[in-house]
């Protein structure tokens, strides 16, 4: 008996979806137990959830940095020199 692919992610799906609400249930009972751990700015991982009206919010994507061609030429030989450097401690 053999499962096809779409077969298989279905499966998957459910099952992630059987774990996440147990999860769920799991943070609650923790919650419940310990309710410090719920305040905001106590909590470790994901932030406390907003309304989105914070001035940190913005609407267009972050864009990464860009380097001059100087910049760029600047790196390039400070981590040559860097692994040079490593290479000859490692003999």
């Amino acid at each position: 008996m053999t499962l096809d692919q779409r077969e298989m992610r279905r499966l998957a799906k459910l099952g992630a979806q059987s774990r996440l609400a147990a999860l769920g249930t799991e943070e609650a009972q923790l919650l419940r137990a310990f309710p410090e751990l719920g305040k905001p700015g106590t909590r470790r991982g994901r932030p406390p959830k907003t309304n989105g009206t914070s001035a940190t919010t913005s609407t267009k994507p972050r864009r990464g940095y860009n380097m001059s061609a100087a910049q760029r030429k600047a790196v390039s030989e400070r981590m040559k020199k860097y692994w040079a450097a490593r290479r000859k401690a490692a003999k």
